[in-house]
């Protein structure tokens, strides 16, 4: 499917292809549109466009369909496709207001959330990894590194992410609270306003709150050249803490699994990240950041809920 063609469905002409925004997924600026892929099938975006336009309707800053593009979203092929406006401002750069502002966002959005699943978004459950996966995984990532002249402990890191592995059935069944969220809270995927104005929601989902939080801990600076090239430090993370605690209180539950659930997230999200995104090796920054998480990752003590 062209550029050209999914432009043409939503009234918008080119007379050329199309260059994508974003490098891993087709994103289209026009004017003062950007068209980009949803939630697929059409079913599920429809979810997910309720959800936003609830948070929308309860002053969160976060993109909606635009109102002047008739059949939006609409499926396209074999994809569904969404047009939201433009959000002109700032891009994130680690100042101590931007982290804070962020954290009140995402604790502004988790406060929101019902207590049941009452969007039918889809729900977090991947509890399934297993030792050959890790297996496989480590020897990539030892393969990325030594590509790289990346120091890093092959064996330190097969034994903790077996270990996580181990802890999963405990952690699934640990009675964790699920909230209904973006999930893809990264700098990248806000603008600020001055105030953080969320531009990509199209990973909703309904996800155990603490892992929705520990992504943002471990990946809120990826991808993003404007932001820092190391994860929060932990003074910084606590300032993130201090703008979420404004709308959020932890439970029992949740401090007691904060640990297993940022091994988790790593697991999850991370892991994938350093064995078979070849080309991230090859940036200085990126690396830098590989660094930082398998720091966190061993020693999660100084990254706490407050």
């Amino acid at each position: 499917m062209t550029g050209i063609h999914i432009l043409q469905k939503f009234g918008f002409y080119a007379k050329e292809e199309p260059a994508s925004i974003y490098p891993f997924s087709p994103v289209y600026r026009v004017n003062d549109a950007i068209i980009k892929k949803t939630q697929h099938p059409m079913e599920r975006a429809r979810r997910l466009m309720t959800y936003t336009t609830f948070l929308k309707e309860n002053s969160v800053l976060i993109v909606t369909p635009a109102l002047a593009t008739s059949n939006n979203p609409q499926t396209i092929g074999d994809d569904t496709y969404v047009v939201y406006p433009f959000i002109e401002g700032a891009t994130y750069s680690g100042t101590e207001t931007e982290i804070i502002a962020a954290g009140e966002l995402l604790g502004k959005i988790h406060a929101l959330s019902p207590t049941r699943n009452t969007f039918d978004l889809k729900e977090y459950d991947v509890f399934d990894f297993n030792k050959d996966e890790v297996t496989e995984s480590v020897e990539k990532i030892a393969k990325n590194a030594a590509s790289h002249h990346f120091e890093m402990d092959e064996l330190q890191l097969k034994e903790k992410l077996l270990q996580i592995v181990s802890q999963q059935d405990e952690l699934k069944s640990s009675g964790m609270t699920s909230v209904a969220t973006p999930h893809d809270f990264k700098a990248n995927n806000l603008i600020y306003t001055p105030e953080p104005y969320l531009i990509d929601p199209d990973n909703a989902a309904w996800v155990p709150r603490i892992f929705d939080l520990a992504l943002a801990l471990l990946l809120f600076h990826n991808e993003l050249t404007t932001a820092p090239d190391v994860p929060f430090t932990p003074a910084r993370w606590q300032l993130f803490i201090q703008g979420y605690t404004k709308s959020v209180t932890f439970t029992d539950v949740e401090y007691a699994y904060w640990q297993y659930a940022v091994e988790h997230v790593f697991l999850d999200e991370v892991m994938w990240l350093m064995a078979d995104v070849e080309e991230d090796w090859e940036n200085t920054s990126q690396r830098i950041l590989f660094g930082g998480l398998l720091k966190i990752l061993f020693d999660t003590s100084s990254y706490g809920l407050g």
